[in-house]
């Protein structure tokens, strides 16, 4: 049941009980998350089936206080998410090409590409006169690109969708310093 009382559902969104443990407004977009983890969390529940969506539960705790500002968190959470996706297995040609230029965008914005891929070649520039790249990246287009790619990984995952999606969202915990090295994860 939602925080409210008024809407049944069997699997919560992990995102709605972090919204929770956070005494935050009841959401599966909370402010304590960073978005483009928050976007990665919410396609994982999408893609998982029932006990999969059960089993992102426990990592609800290793969400809170993610929200950071910066283009670096939110391009190392796109090169992750976008990196399993590329050798996750067969992939569309147009979703090949969106990835792949996702992929180019984020190295270039953690220094190791010359330039942006795709559209991000003209906005980017444009919005960094404006100071907009940062919250436009982290909030619109990381957060969309990194969704994608958790959508091609839960469709080339097919027997073990749910196992594969959970360690995706794992990683990107760890990528986002979520999971503390040494610390316990949760099973």
């Amino acid at each position: 049941m939602n925080g409210y009382g008024k809407v049944r559902r069997p699997d919560p969104c992990v995102m709605e009980l972090v919204s929770r443990l956070a005494r935050e407004p009841w959401t599966d977009r909370p402010a304590c998350v960073h978005p483009v983890l928050s976007a990665v969390a919410r396609a994982a529940h999408d893609h998982s089936s029932s006990a999969g969506r059960r089993q992102l539960l426990p990592l609800a705790p290793r969400f809170l206080g993610t929200s950071r500002t910066g283009l670096e968190p939110a391009a190392r959470l796109v090169a992750v998410c976008v990196s399993t996706a590329l050798t996750a297995g067969e992939l569309l040609p147009d979703e090949r090409r969106r990835l792949s230029a996702a992929h180019q965008t984020a190295l270039h914005l953690l220094g190791s590409a010359d330039s942006p891929g795709g559209a991000a070649r003209w906005w980017l520039p444009a919005f960094e006169r404006l100071r907009w790249s940062e919250p436009f990246y982290r909030t619109f287009v990381a957060a969309e690109q990194a969704a994608e790619a958790v959508a091609v990984t839960a469709r080339a995952a097919n027997s073990d969708r749910d196992v594969r999606l959970r360690q995706l969202v794992k990683q990107c915990l760890g990528a986002h310093g979520a999971l503390r090295p040494g610390a316990p994860t949760p099973s």
